[in-house]
């Protein structure tokens, strides 16, 4: 695992979105795993930007989303698909075909979940995925006591998962009860990890997942089992860290961070820029 810590949210969603775009580019059949929440709205804006302005290829890629709600139509204004659609899918040459997700509204939900596993292996697996933290550490909707080698299935969310989840909706009744989630042993089975978390709210669960034991208490301490696997991290997330200053040496220095060392090293400006680019890049939706 390595940790790296960009000055504002604006950099390290902006880091991510290179990281994805490089790998894109090397691999124009990329497998990319998604995930939705706010934090991750900032990251397709650039990548959509990207694909506007410089030219980003989505042609050939294949996406499969972390998670979606049980109960929950594809047209609901709060479903995945909904929120991949607006905030990516349809802002880029993607093909809607090539864009995979779980179906809360299948009639036999266990069935829906081993398809989701075999659509996985047959289109060989995930090379990058992109994931966020909640506020009790899960990872897709991996909630407490989620089993370290689980895979695709449906889990009850938590009090803590559904109050968090609670203003993107009408009403706090509103937010489901269950979703269809990637297991813990289906996210450490792809070959890249990037975890995006931002804002202080997230300091502390952040350091028990980075420092703390591994437990299933915590899903996301199960990245310290992955060997491909990067947290960036704005400071305010990585406020709590006890090694911040090891992990700021690291960037620094490993030769592999070399290409994006220049690119956000005035947060503000960069914060100023992608502003300007999310408004341009969503002003058509």
């Amino acid at each position: 695992m390595e940790v790296i810590i960009r000055p504002d949210a604006t950099a390290a969603a902006d880091l991510v979105a290179r990281m994805i775009a490089g790998e894109l580019r090397n691999n124009p059949r990329l497998v990319l795993g998604l995930a939705t929440g706010n934090t991750m709205e900032s990251v397709y804006a650039q990548l959509v930007w990207m694909h506007r302005k410089e030219g980003l290829d989505f042609s050939g890629c294949r996406t499969f989303n972390l998670d979606e709600y049980v109960g929950l139509s594809i047209n609901h204004a709060n479903s995945y698909r909904r929120y991949m659609n607006h905030h990516l899918f349809l802002q880029v040459n993607i093909d809607l075909q090539n864009t995979y997700m779980p179906n809360g509204m299948a009639a036999d939900l266990a069935a829906e979940c081993d398809h989701y596993e075999r659509l996985i292996v047959k289109h060989g697996g995930i090379d990058l995925q992109l994931l966020g933290i909640g506020q009790n550490g899960h990872l897709g909707f991996n909630e407490p006591l989620s089993a370290l080698r689980s895979r695709t299935r449906v889990k009850i969310l938590s009090p803590v998962t559904r109050a968090q989840n609670a203003p993107l909706f009408s009403s706090a009744d509103l937010v489901p009860h269950r979703a269809i989630t990637m297991g813990v042993g289906s996210i450490l089975d792809c070959r890249r990890c990037v975890l995006l978390a931002t804002g202080e709210e997230k300091a502390a669960i952040i350091a028990k997942a980075v420092e703390g034991p591994i437990t299933s208490m915590i899903s996301a301490t199960a990245l310290q089992l992955h060997p491909e696997c990067a947290l960036i991290l704005d400071e305010a997330a990585g406020s709590l860290l006890g090694e911040s200053a090891y992990y700021r040496w690291t960037f620094e220095n490993q030769p592999e961070w070399e290409p994006f060392r220049d690119l956000t090293k005035n947060g503000s400006s960069a914060k100023h820029q992608v502003k300007k680019q999310i408004v341009e890049a969503t002003s058509d939706v």
